[in-house]
């Protein structure tokens, strides 16, 4: 045994991702001690300007939605207690299609290996225990979380370390109360069109598939308050309308599937950790 603390690492796309998916996990396993690390690939600069201003419209600056959205992740980390927050800073790509698709330096057409051979410097480095990232379809098909799993496979393929891995899921149970909720809160919200609901219908896993439940409802309220440190993205996070409670309660359960482990731990589990302490 050495004295490295059990480390837990999250590779997510884009500033306020952290918060969405794994904030939960990030801010439990900080309070248990356990050493925290956030990658963010890209810069985030596809988001919305001062005033909700769009990608594309008159008087939207990508470098300077980058900077202002850099000081918010770092404000996020901090409601986190997220130990070390690492930013490769790839021009984020934008939504499947965009023009920033293949802008120069952009995350989805920097090549696999390169940005692979940055992330695994940072595995050797920190040699977490736990790796957590998108499935291959990036849960929703943005190019920018597509890249990150397949960075994050292959940045582990060039190292010899073995961590757990696991792709960040949703129960399909929890997508159907989603929907409805959104309905609750949001009465402008537009139903989508046939093709668009069969998308979001195959988003998430049957419940059954999925391999890890954790629960993260104490850490409610900083998850709540660490998405909404990215303030300049509020119109685009809907789970700032719910208030704390009714977010704890929809939002309280992080679930992930177990695609790498050599710990034998059986699932599903309750922990990233199991078998590991």
């Amino acid at each position: 045994m050495n004295d490295r603390p059990l480390t837990l690492m999250a590779v997510h796309a884009h500033p306020d991702d952290e918060a969405t998916g794994t904030g939960g996990v990030l801010a439990r396993y900080a309070h248990e001690g356990v050493r925290t690390v956030l990658v963010t690939c890209t810069d985030g600069g596809c988001g919305d300007g001062p005033g909700g201003v769009k990608p594309g419209e008159p008087g939207h600056d990508p470098e300077a939605v980058a900077a202002m959205r850099r000081q918010e992740l770092k404000a996020s980390c901090e409601v986190l207690n997220i130990s070390h927050l690492e930013m490769l800073d790839y021009a984020d790509s934008g939504m499947m299609g965009w023009e920033a698709n293949d802008a120069p330096g952009s995350f989805w057409r920097t090549p696999v290996e390169e940005s692979a051979a940055r992330l695994a410097e940072l595995l050797r480095r920190y040699q977490p225990d736990v790796v957590v990232t998108y499935d291959e379809n990036g849960f929703y098909g943005h190019p920018d979380h597509i890249q990150a799993n397949r960075i994050t496979t292959a940045a582990l393929a060039m190292t010899d370390l073995s961590p757990k891995l696991y792709w960040t899921t949703a129960p399909r149970s929890m997508m159907q109360r989603f929907g409805e909720v959104m309905r609750e809160f949001g009465s402008d919200w537009e139903e989508p069109d046939p093709d668009e609901a069969a998308a979001l219908a195959e988003i998430g896993l049957p419940d059954e598939e999925i391999t890890t439940w954790v629960d993260t409802s104490e850490f409610g309220e900083q998850k709540f308050d660490a998405l909404a440190a990215h303030a300049s993205q509020g119109e685009n996070i809907f789970f700032l309308r719910m208030g704390k409670e009714r977010f704890t309660e929809l939002m309280g359960m992080e679930t992930f599937v177990r695609v790498q482990d050599a710990t034998g731990a059986p699932v599903p589990e309750n922990d990233l950790f199991a078998g590991l302490r």
